[in-house]
């Protein structure tokens, strides 16, 4: 069994974009490569790949609830001139209980987070480093879809299993070709969500679940990838491949290599879409909320092409 720590050592992007630097792998964005991904735009077509801020969602109060969402107007009882009523209202919920990016101050071991800082200055008042309010540019570029269901010929994947780099390479070669680079946004499809969304919370959405393999990660930081999407809850598999270690890939990924995650998302509609026009790829637009100190943040994800 590969020891996590061995590979997080032998990928490690610490100070590879200088000692004070928060934002890890998004620097892969250039200003060149955000402007490449804009001339992807070609038919003007949005697919929204958020999930609802409801009770409708797979949170089951295992680690986070659902959203709730409470009136407190409703323009009853209201008196203005002219007739002029309003309604307004309050969201509760963890931030990161939908469609989210984890923040580099999300996971740490050892007692250091992303580039070497200290775990010990996050506190109850927040991450004073790496918290999702460094990310506030937004996270923009060219995103690719890797439909790894189809390369396997099922629905969608089952908890356990890992995604490999030979199932990346699978799924590019079944796809066209397609190429993953330098600041790309990587979207691997598991089909959870659509095995959510026909099977509900029977399903046992947060029981487990498909995701990448620590094997992944050097696949990963070979391609210089900027940060990785997933329609699961964790990104990787669940249970892992070691149980002698939980959530080795986003010590890696997060700690290790500075790379942002997105969680939770649609990618149905998109992938529909992807295999009607043979296009795996397109201008992916993501900005958090800037929560100030947060481990990370609700998005509404945005493909356009």
């Amino acid at each position: 069994m590969t020891d996590f720590r061995v590979v997080g050592e032998r990928l490690r992007n610490w100070g590879r974009w200088g000692d004070d630097d928060e934002r890890g792998t998004v620097n892969l964005i250039t200003p060149e490569r955000l402007a490449a991904a804009g001339r992807l735009i070609h038919k003007g077509r949005i697919f929204d790949l958020g999930i609802d801020l409801d009770g409708t969602g797979p949170q089951n109060g295992r680690f986070r609830i659902n959203p709730v969402h409470l009136m407190s107007e409703t323009g009853a009882e209201q008196v203005f001139p002219g007739g002029f009523r309003y309604a307004d209202g309050y969201l509760f919920m963890p931030i990161q209980a939908s469609s989210q990016w984890d923040a580099l101050a999300h996971v740490f071991y050892d007692g250091l987070l992303y580039n070497g800082h200290p775990a010990d200055e996050l506190t109850v008042k927040g991450a004073a480093r790496c918290g999702i309010d460094k990310q506030g540019k937004g996270i923009a570029g060219r995103g690719v879809l890797l439909d790894i269901p189809a390369v396997r010929g099922v629905p969608w994947l089952e908890a356990g299993e890992v995604i490999t780099p030979d199932d990346l390479d699978a799924a590019i070669a079944a796809q066209g070709g397609v190429s993953v680079g330098a600041g790309d946004i990587l979207l691997v499809r598991t089909g959870w969500r659509r095995k959510f969304l026909e099977q509900g919370q029977e399903a046992g959405f947060m029981a487990g679940e498909p995701g990448l393999g620590l094997a992944s990660c050097q696949w990963l930081r070979d391609r210089d990838v900027a940060a990785v999407c997933a329609d699961n809850w964790a990104v990787e598999a669940l249970p892992g491949e070691d149980p002698g270690a939980f959530l080795a890939v986003h010590m890696v990924l997060i700690r290790d290599m500075g790379m942002t995650l997105g969680e939770i998302l649609d990618f149905e509609e998109l992938t529909e879409d992807c295999r009607a026009d043979g296009r795996w790829e397109f201008f992916f637009a993501a900005p958090p909320l800037k929560i100030t100190r947060a481990a990370g943040s609700p998005i509404n994800p945005l493909a356009i092409k």
